[in-house]
C-alpha cells in the first residue's frame, strides 16, 4: 500500500500542476470565443468570432503584430550570424584567456535587464537612438549575444574538426567552410538558438516599452495592455482573442522546428566541454 501510495504521489502533484498551467490556457480559448466573457471560466452560451474580427478589424493591432515580427526576425537572424561567427574562434582555437571570456559571458547572461536600462536610456537619448527600431533591435541583439554565443560554442564543439581540415585542404577558406561544412551539420543548433531569440524577443515588454514612444512602432507585447481600459474596465474577449492571436507566431515556429530542436538539444549534451 506504502508502496502505491509513493508510485502515485509525483502523478497526483503533476497533474495538479498540469491543471494549473492548463486553466488560463482554458480560459483564454473560451474567452475568446464568447462576447459575454468574464474573469472566470465558463462555457460560452453562444460561440462566436465576433472577438477575433474586432482584434484584427483595427489597424493598429495589425500594425503591432507587424512591428513585433520585424523586430523579433530582425534580431533573431543578427543573433544567430554574429554568435555563430564569434563562436567559431572560441570553438576552434586554443585562445590564451578563452575560459576567462567564457565565464564572463555566462556571467553576463545572470545580469538583470531592469539594473542597465537607466543608463541605456541616457545613452539612447545621447545618441538620437531613443524611438528608433533600429537601436531597439540593436540593444535586444547585443542583451541576446552572451547565451546565444555560449550555446552556439557548445553545438560547434560538436562538429568533428576533421570535415573542416578536409574542406581546407581542398581549398575551401575559412567563411565557406562555416557555410558549407559546419552551419548544415549544427542546423539544429542554430535553430534552438533562433527559436530561444525570438521567443524572448516576442514576448518582450519592457524593454520596448522603455526605448520606444511612438504607438505606430510598438510591438503586440506592448500593445496587449490597451485591453486593460481605466477603471478597471477590461474587455475580456478581446483580450483573450488577442491573446490566442499572440501565442500563435511562437506556437507555429516551435512546431515547425521541434525535430530540430530535439536534435539541437541532443547535439549540446553530447558536444565537448
Amino acid at each position: 500500500m506504502r508502496w502505491k501510495l509513493e508510485k502515485g504521489v509525483p502523478y497526483i502533484v503533476l497533474s495538479v500542476l498540469a491543471l494549473i498551467f492548463a486553466l488560463p490556457l482554458l480560459w483564454i480559448i473560451l474567452a475568446s470565443l464568447d462576447l459575454n466573457a468574464s474573469a472566470s471560466v465558463h462555457i460560452p452560451a453562444k460561440w462566436t468570432l465576433e472577438n477575433y474580427k474586432a482584434v484584427l478589424s483595427e489597424q493598429a493591432n495589425l500594425k503591432a503584430f507587424a512591428n513585433g515580427l520585424l523586430i523579433s526576425f530582425s534580431q533573431s537572424l543578427i543573433v544567430v550570424v554574429a554568435a555563430g561567427l564569434a563562436a567559431y574562434p572560441l570553438s576552434r582555437y586554443e585562445l590564451k584567456y578563452k575560459n576567462i571570456f567564457m565565464y564572463t559571458i555566462l556571467f553576463m547572461t545572470s545580469l538583470p535587464i531592469t539594473a542597465v536600462m537607466v543608463p541605456v536610456y541616457k545613452m539612447f537619448l545621447s545618441m538620437h537612438l531613443y524611438d528608433k527600431m533600429i537601436g531597439l533591435i540593436l540593444f535586444l541583439t547585443a542583451t541576446s549575444m552572451p547565451y546565444a554565443i555560449w550555446l552556439m560554442k557548445n553545438f560547434m564543439d560538436g562538429v568533428p574538426l576533421e570535415l573542416e581540415d578536409a574542406a581546407k585542404v581542398d581549398g575551401a577558406s575559412t567563411l565557406m567552410s562555416i557555410r558549407k561544412i559546419i552551419a548544415p551539420l549544427m542546423f539544429p543548433g542554430i535553430c534552438v538558438v533562433f527559436i530561444f531569440t525570438f521567443s524572448n524577443s516576442w514576448g518582450n515588454f519592457f524593454v520596448p516599452y522603455i526605448l520606444l514612444q511612438s504607438i505606430d512602432k510598438m510591438p503586440a507585447s506592448v500593445t496587449l495592455y490597451q485591453f486593460f481600459g481605466q477603471y478597471g474596465m477590461v474587455v475580456y474577449g478581446q483580450l483573450a482573442a488577442y491573446s490566442a492571436l499572440y501565442a500563435i507566431p511562437s506556437i507555429l515556429l516551435y512546431v515547425l522546428s521541434q525535430n530540430y530542436m530535439s536534435k539541437g538539444f541532443n547535439m549540446a549534451g553530447a558536444a565537448k566541454g
